[in-house]
């Protein structure tokens, strides 16, 4: 019969519930969270609607932790810089990505090689918001409806000019959608971020866009930019009389973005959940609710499992349209 020293005992012990102490003590740890400030990434310039929804979002949550939470726009490679940043950061919920169609839905398929894995470098999070789409034109263009633009794009092939935040986001496959429902030919001009292409559309020196009410709404009640129709399924509050496509005699040609959170793999699920419930109690806030609806944005809130489905379902739809069309970035 095996015997145990009297004075071995206490130790043996301790070693048996010293991975208990330290759970407990992670633990407590890590239900401390955000002692420090938190750093949402954008991986656009400033000025967009990504950016704009986001700074939204940004003010809120930092009052539900009582801490600054900072938004680092990252911009460049169609997000892909930002992206590349925060799938090298640090997986401890002080450093979070904002993500948007193009970059969780588009890009995968799109760019030919990344610098991280979008299957494995990032865990959602949730969505705050959809971004509805207006097709929006100089105030110098001779047109006056989507049908007129139509038959403008079609006498003239090539002429017409559209700027986009970039090659390959959502503005620029929403406009290649457009082309190919009205079957029009017009010329592409990317910019670095919306703000830019803004800036040169209201400028005159291109002649339409496709992009987020939410970034447009402003100029177009200013009369700096003029709204010919909105791309989703409905029209929206922001700009009542302004029609759909389909009202508009196009079909076949609905796109948009939505904006969400994201955080670095590896993350500790119970900073993701209480990230995730701070999300989900921010869009449910008349207060914020009001703010998106006003720049033409709609609050939408959900689970990460319903996050990672919505994901995977615009990416399955816009790798249709990268590949019929033979879209490739390098």
């Amino acid at each position: 019969m095996l015997k145990i020293s009297r004075h071995r005992l206490p130790r043996r012990l301790f070693s048996q519930l010293l991975p208990l102490l330290l759970v407990g003590a992670a633990a407590h740890a890590q239900t401390a969270w955000p002692t420090k400030p938190v750093t949402l990434v954008v991986p656009f310039v400033a000025g967009g609607g990504t950016d704009i929804g986001t700074r939204i979002l940004a003010q809120r949550l930092s009052q539900a932790w009582g801490q600054a939470v900072v938004v680092d726009n990252k911009g460049g490679a169609g997000g892909n810089v930002g992206l590349e940043a925060v799938s090298r950061a640090r997986p401890d919920g002080y450093t979070l990505l904002i993500g948007n169609v193009g970059t969780q839905s588009i890009n995968p398929t799109l760019y030919k090689k990344l610098s991280y894995n979008p299957d494995t470098a990032f865990v959602p999070v949730g969505q705050f918001a959809e971004l509805p789409f207006v097709l929006a034109v100089t105030p110098s263009l001779p047109v006056k409806n989507v049908k007129e633009l139509v038959a403008l794009g079609k006498a003239q092939p090539d002429k017409l000019t559209y700027a986009s935040s970039g090659n390959g986001g959502s503005p620029h496959l929403s406009a290649e959608t457009f082309k190919i429902a009205t079957g029009t030919q017009m010329l592409h001009i990317p910019y670095k971020g919306g703000g830019a292409a803004m800036t040169d559309l209201m400028a005159g020196n291109v002649d339409m866009i496709f992009a987020s009410v939410l970034e447009t709404s402003g100029f177009i009640k200013a009369g700096k930019l003029k709204a010919l129709a909105i791309t989703s399924k409905n029209r929206v509050s922001a700009m009542p009389d302004v029609p759909t496509l389909q009202e508009s005699g196009v079909s076949g040609a609905e796109s948009g973005s939505w904006i969400g959170l994201l955080a670095p793999a590896g993350t500790p699920q119970d900073i993701i959940d209480k990230i995730s419930k701070s999300l989900q109690q921010a869009v449910a806030s008349p207060e914020i609710q009001q703010q998106l609806l006003a720049q033409g944005a709609v609050a939408k809130s959900g689970t990460p499992a319903d996050f990672a489905q919505l994901i995977a379902a615009d990416r399955k739809r816009y790798a249709r349209i990268i590949i019929d069309n033979k879209l490739a970035m390098d």
